[in-house]
């Protein structure tokens, strides 16, 4: 009897999960996730085969490598994002006031220098695009932001000079005839003296007239939370601790400018000299 009905067809009741799942499936199932080509080759290219079959395609969300990895990549492509735009605020505040008034030409003239070094030091160490990247934005910004500031003040001869000299300058530091790998990484650690002094009389100039005149708020807010996230990408992605001291200098100064921004709000420069 038992043969019998052991033996029998059975009948699978309408909503018999049997229907749906084989007797094997409900053993442990490898996921997998399949992208399409045009969305998997840049993925690939950004964080790297081994770590895109570990993230993407086994859906490994806990390799934690891999997973620090590809944070740090997507932050710093989000600064370098922001890097493009960070200092157009600036700008636009100059042209719109048609004025430069409480801006230390000093101060841009020693950071274009610094982010310059920095620039060429990172293209002949073939350092990733994404651990740099605003440094070429910023700079360019800057040197707009030093034509401006020469420009209001009257000195049209001076602007076309700066320009000349940065263009020079820039070459020179490119090349491996002008500058050996040796000088390089000297004047590399030159910016990190460099940095602070480019920070300094800006934050001088501000304790001195109690009021930030024409920094852009914005500016300096980005520029603080794109330098503190560089750090965790430098740390990530990089063994360059020459790199590591030089934006955490960077980050201490600029959250030195953004506490001035709230303190001195609503100050104004034009009032202290009435």
């Amino acid at each position: 009897m038992y043969e019998a009905y052991k033996n029998k067809p059975t009948r699978h009741s309408p909503f018999s999960l049997s229907l749906f799942f084989p007797s094997s499936s409900f053993c442990p199932v490898e996921r997998t996730m399949l992208l399409p080509a045009f969305l998997r080759h840049p993925l690939e290219g950004l964080i790297g085969e081994s770590c895109y079959h570990e993230l993407v395609t086994d859906m490994n969300l806990t390799h934690m490598p891999c997973l620090k990895y590809t944070v740090s990549k997507g932050l710093g492509l989000g600064i370098v994002l922001g890097g493009s735009i960070v200092k157009i605020p600036q700008i636009l505040t100059i042209t719109r006031n048609a004025s430069a008034q409480g801006l230390s030409l000093t101060s841009y003239l020693l950071e274009t220098l610094s982010y310059a070094i920095v620039l060429a030091y990172n293209l002949r160490q073939n350092n990733p695009f994404s651990t740099y990247g605003e440094i070429f934005f910023i700079s360019l910004q800057n040197i707009a932001i030093t034509m401006l500031i020469l420009h209001y003040a009257g000195q049209q001869k001076s602007m076309v000079l700066t320009a000349a000299v940065f263009v020079c300058l820039f070459h020179c530091l490119t090349s491996t005839w002008w500058v050996s790998s040796w000088w390089m990484a000297g004047l590399y650690a030159a910016t990190i003296p460099l940095s602070l002094a480019s920070k300094l009389p800006q934050i001088m100039t501000n304790y001195k007239n109690k009021s930030t005149g024409q920094l852009s708020v914005f500016t300096v807010i980005n520029y603080f939370a794109g330098s503190t996230a560089r750090v965790f990408t430098t740390m990530t992605e990089l063994d360059d601790t020459l790199m590591l001291v030089g934006v955490l200098l960077a980050s201490v100064l600029n959250a030195v400018l953004v506490l001035q921004v709230f303190l001195y709000w609503g100050g104004s420069l034009y009032k202290k000299k009435d």
